[in-house]
C-alpha cells in the first residue's frame, strides 16, 4: 500500500470522516454507525472488522424494545380525526410509497376481528408481506452495474422478508436465511448476532432486526402481515451501494390461549443501512452486506426484561400499562423520520400510542 494511502487510513481512522453518520439518540441502537476503514486490497488479515459501537440502554418500563417501544394503549378510534394521507379515497387500498408522506395517514374505524384483523388500523389499505415495500428502479452506482444493483436491491427486499415476515421466524425460530445475508467477516455484528439469540439482553437484542413472538403468550392470526416503506440507495464509502430500508410492519395477535379472540396489533417500523460493498476494497462474501446502522421502534412489543421476543399485551392490560404516560406517539406516522423519532424520544422513559 504506498505510504500516502497508509497516512490517510491512519488519520481517518482517528478523526472519522466528514459525511460520517451522526451519534444516534439514546433510544436508536446503532450497532453498526461508523465502518472502520478497509483497505484497498482485500487481504485476509485485514478482514472487516468495524469498531464496537456506544449503545446506552433503551429498555424501559412501558416497552421500550431497543430504539423505542411504545406500548399500545386501548383505542377509542374517535380520538383520532382529521388526518390524511394523501393516498387516495379512504378505503382503497393505498398506491405504493415513492417518498415519504407529509402527514400522518387517516383514521379508520372499528376494531379488529378474527375475521378482520386490521379493521380500524390504517394498515388495512396497505399491501401484504413485501408487496408494501417499495424497490426503486436500478441505475448503475459506486462499483456495481445497473444489473448487480437491481439484484442487490432484490437481496435486501429478501433479507427483510427473512428477518420480519418469515413464519418459522415469527414463531420464535432462529433467523437462518436473514443471517446468512450478514458478511460474517463484520466480527461485532457477527458477535451481536450470536449473543442476542443465544442470551438476550437490553444491550443485545435480537428484536433489533428480527421479528419474533413468545408463543405460549401470543399468536399471529392468520398468514398475512401488513407493510408499509421502501428501499433509497446511494453511493457510499470506497464505492460501495449503500441502501436504506424504512419499513412499517403490522403483525395482528392473539393470546396464545386456545379459544381466545381478542385481537392486538404489534407494530414494528425498522431502519436499516447496509453496504454491499466492493470485494476489491472490503473482505466480504458473494450475496452478503455490511451493517452500517440500524434502529427499531415498537409498539406494542411488551416490556420488562429482554426475552428475544415479543411479548404484547391486550385488552385491559393494555391501558393500565400505558398509565405510565409519556409523549403520545402514532406508530403509523411515517412522515417523520426514524431520526426525527429517536430524538424526540431520547428523553422519554415510554410512550402511549394514539391506536394500534
Amino acid at each position: 500500500m504506498p505510504d500516502e494511502e497508509w497516512e490517510r487510513f491512519l488519520r481517518e481512522s482517528a478523526d472519522g470522516v466528514p459525511d460520517a453518520p451522526k451519534e444516534p439518540s439514546a433510544r436508536a441502537r446503532d450497532v453498526a454507525r461508523r465502518l472502520s476503514q478497509e483497505p484497498v486490497r482485500a487481504e485476509a488479515w485485514r478482514a472487516y472488522s468495524p469498531v464496537r459501537p456506544r449503545r446506552k440502554k433503551a429498555w424501559a418500563v412501558a416497552g421500550l424494545l431497543a430504539a423505542l417501544a411504545l406500548l399500545v394503549v386501548a383505542l377509542d378510534p374517535g380520538r383520532v380525526v382529521g388526518w390524511s394521507d394523501g393516498g387516495g379515497e379512504t378505503g382503497g387500498p393505498l398506491a405504493a410509497e415513492s417518498t415519504r408522506p407529509d402527514q400522518p395517514p387517516a383514521a379508520e374505524a372499528g376494531r379488529p376481528t378474527l375475521d378482520e384483523p386490521f379493521k380500524g388500523s390504517p394498515a388495512a389499505r396497505w399491501a401484504n408481506g413485501t408487496a408494501g415495500i417499495t424497490v426503486p428502479a436500478a441505475k448503475a452506482t459506486g462499483w456495481m452495474s445497473t444489473a448487480q444493483v437491481e439484484q442487490a436491491l432484490g437481496r435486501t427486499r429478501d433479507f427483510l422478508a427473512a428477518a420480519g415476515l418469515d413464519p418459522e421466524v415469527l414463531r420464535g425460530g432462529r433467523p437462518e436465511k436473514a443471517i446468512a445475508r450478514i458478511n460474517p467477516h463484520q466480527r461485532d455484528v457477527q458477535d451481536y448476532l450470536t449473543t442476542a439469540l443465544r442470551a438476550p439482553s437490553e444491550e443485545n437484542d435480537p428484536l433489533l432486526l428480527f421479528s419474533r413472538f413468545d408463543t405460549t403468550r401470543a399468536r399471529l392470526v392468520g398468514q398475512v402481515v401488513k407493510t408499509r416503506g421502501r428501499l433509497t440507495y446511494r453511493e457510499g464509502e470506497r464505492g460501495a451501494l449503500q441502501v436504506t430500508a424504512d419499513v412499517t410492519f403490522v403483525y395482528p395477535v392473539v393470546r396464545a390461549t386456545a379459544g381466545s379472540d381478542e385481537v392486538a396489533r404489534t407494530i414494528v417500523r425498522r431502519e436499516l443501512v447496509l453496504n454491499w460493498d466492493d470485494p476489491a476494497k472490503v473482505i466480504s462474501e458473494p450475496g452478503t452486506f455490511s451493517l452500517v446502522s440500524y434502529n427499531v421502534d415498537i409498539t406494542n412489543g411488551g416490556c420488562g426484561p429482554a426475552t428475544g421476543y415479543f411479548i404484547p399485551t391486550f385488552g385491559t392490560d393494555q391501558a393500565a400499562a400505558g398509565a405510565a404516560g409519556g409523549p403520545e406517539v402514532d406508530p403509523y406516522d411515517r412522515s417523520t423520520s426514524m431520526a426525527e423519532r429517536m430524538q424526540e424520544a431520547e428523553d422519554e422513559e415510554c410512550g402511549t400510542a394514539t391506536r394500534s
